[in-house]
């Protein structure tokens, strides 16, 4: 079985949800060597946060950044965490939420995903800067 870890830095994005599925794939030649096994991705991050959806209609996107931000306002009076600018505990929130790692199965070299997802890269900060994300690879 093989194993394989790389650190993999993302370009800085504006505040939405981001198509990353070729970026990996174009920095992670490593995959083509995987016959089956198991990618699992993780962001270093506590404002951003990953996820897999659909990948051929940009409105979803935009639809999930609408509905986090109605459902995670900014400005709260509850908010205690507020030294950082008003999108950071809501950007802390909307991570939790969709979690910091997704992984997903590897076959014949390629990620096995289905005909219509993508892999997300959710930035929920306003001014965020370079992200970066632990992909580990395993395999025959």
């Amino acid at each position: 079985m093989m194993w394989f870890q790389k650190e993999v830095r993302l370009p800085a994005v504006t505040r939405g949800f981001h198509l990353i599925t070729d970026l990996l794939t174009a920095q992670l030649p490593e995959l083509e060597e995987i016959e089956v096994g198991l990618a699992h991705i993780f962001i270093k991050h506590t404002s951003a946060s990953l996820t897999i959806n659909e990948d051929a209609d940009p409105s979803v996107r935009q639809d999930f950044e609408s509905h986090f931000n109605h459902m995670v306002p900014e400005k709260q009076p509850y908010y205690r965490h507020t030294s950082e600018g008003p999108d950071d505990m809501p950007a802390h929130l909307k991570a939790a939420m969709l979690g910091s790692s997704i992984s997903i199965p590897i076959t014949k070299g390629r990620f096995n995903l289905g005909t219509w997802q993508g892999i997300y890269l959710c930035e929920h900060r306003n001014q965020a800067g370079k992200r970066t994300v632990v992909v580990t690879l395993q395999g025959n």
